[in-house]
Order: C-alpha cells, then structure tokens, then sequence
C-alpha cells in the first residue's frame, strides 16, 4: 500500500508530498515538531505532545495551524490512513513560506503543516531492550535553547551519528561541569546502587520529554522512588542502572557507558518494570475513524 502524507490541507501520496523551496522550515530550519506514538492503533500521549508542541510555537512566535482538536483528528487521519496499528506518527509545522530574509516576514504568513506516519517492529524493539544498548558520551555542543522541539538539529545528527560509527546506539551529551544532559534524541536517566532513579531536571537544559513526563507517574504509581537532579559521568558509570526514554524507544535500558559496564551488564529490574509498566499509564487517544 502507498503510504499517505498530509501537506498543508491536502492528503497526498508520500513520494508526491512536497513543500515549497522557500519555505522557512528549509531555508532556516525555523520550525518545531514532535513524534508521537502508535500503539494497538491509539495515539499515545497525544495531549502531552500537543501541549509542548503549543509550547515550542509559542517561544518560536509561530502560529499554531489549526486548532488542537482537528490538529488531533488529522494525525489520527494519516495513522488510519497509513493502515499503522504500531508505529508512530510525525508532525512538522513551520512559519511559512516566505522570500528568503533572516527576521520573520513583515506581513502574517500561514504556516506549514506535515503529517507523517509509517509501522514500527514493536517486536525488534522489544528484543532491543531485552539485551540494552551502549551509549557514548560526547561534550554539549548545541544552542542553549535545547527545551524548544526544533528541527534544527545539526549537533544531534553529528553525535548520534558519531555514536553510531563507534559501534553504540546513543550519545549522551556532557556539560562544561561534567554533568549529563540529555541524549541526541532521548533523555537520559540512571538507577543509584540505593535504588533511586535519578534525571536531570526540566530547567531548561534539556527537552521537557513526553515519555520522561509520564515516567514519572509511573514511578509514583509503582512507589518507585526518584530525584530530578543532575548526574556527573563517573556517577552514571557507577550506578545500579542506566536506560534511555523516547516516544518509540519507550525505556531502553543502558548497560554500557563509553564501554564500561553497567551494573550486571544487563538490562536491570527497575528499567525493566518501568518498561513494562508504561503504558499502562500513558493515555491512549483511540482513533475514532478506525
């Protein structure tokens, strides 16, 4: 079956979906957007994504294309329409077309809207995180306003490509200060030798994750004690557990950090009842046109 994207109003063949050159999303990268889990054909954490995506418009001064409600029905429409029962669906709004000139248009122009969506292996995924992933650490090398979900994405694409040909699956980004930021495209996290599960804090140095949001209801619900606080290297490498969290990757457990051993060497039992426990948390936005 030919996959189904959206552009700006019009449900069009994927290899026919196409924007304008001088769109500022192109040009400048001046646009934002967010990933969105599918999952048994809901959308997962549909509400959160749309609130930081509001959130992401709002600091980029760029309005948001249709109101939230339709916006929720035109993704549910391009999973249904991709037939995507596991997967994820992809959205990207930018602040137009417009001649290309740094400063912003001096008239309103409509902004850009894309929908994407394609099936995932859940299963692959699963058996990934039943065996864990190494990460890489790597100096922080992106702007500082890393909290906006934008598509300018450079410095993540270099690391996690770096990470890639080093034979790990992610980089994690360090501060001047020695501290782990966040991943290129997850947030990072570690379990303590006293069970405590630890990540940085939503201060603005690190994208405000969806999933890592509703990790932590998890945690509460499952009486799993955490701290949102700042982690040096030496500590994640010497700590209990250590795992990843992404709208697709869910939790994926880290059992190595700039190849040494993380606990056991396996996936631990804190990253994996959370795991586990996930979705039964998470709100699940059927899809009413299925």
């Amino acid at each position: 079956m030919s996959r189904i994207a959206y552009v700006n109003g019009r449900y069009v063949p994927h290899a026919q979906a196409h924007v304008h050159i001088e769109d500022r999303g192109f040009q400048f990268a001046d646009s934002v957007y967010e990933v969105c889990e599918i999952r048994a054909g809901a959308l997962i954490d549909a509400p959160r994504h749309l609130a930081r995506l509001q959130r992401s418009l709002d600091e980029l001064n760029i309005a948001i294309p249709m109101a939230r409600e339709a916006l929720l029905l035109t993704l549910s429409q391009v999973a249904a329409r991709n037939r995507v029962r596991n997967g994820m669906v992809y959205l990207q709004v930018t602040r137009g077309v417009s001649p290309r000139d740094h400063a912003f248009p001096k008239t309103p122009i409509r902004p850009s809207l894309i929908v994407t969506a394609r099936a995932l292996d859940i299963t692959a995924g699963d058996a990934r995180a039943g065996q864990g992933v190494s990460v890489m650490t790597l100096p922080e090398t992106r702007w500082t306003r890393v909290d906006i979900k934008t598509t300018g994405l450079t410095a993540n694409v270099m690391a996690r490509q770096a990470a890639r040909a080093a034979g790990h699956f992610e980089a994690w980004f360090v501060d001047e200060h020695g501290y782990i930021v966040e991943g290129a495209a997850t947030n990072a996290w570690i379990v303590t030798r006293e069970g405590r599960v630890l990540t940085r804090p939503d201060d603005g140095s690190i994208l405000p994750g969806v999933t890592r949001a509703t990790l932590l209801d998890v945690m509460t619900g499952e009486g799993i004690g955490y701290e949102e606080r700042a982690f040096t290297v030496r500590e994640a490498c010497q700590a209990a557990e250590a795992f990843c969290t992404g709208a697709t990757l869910i939790v994926m457990p880290v059992i190595a950090i700039d190849g040494q051993k993380i606990g056991t060497g396996c996936p631990g039992p804190v990253a994996t009842r959370l795991r586990a426990k996930f979705h039964a948390y998470a709100c699940r936005e059927a899809d009413k046109q299925r």
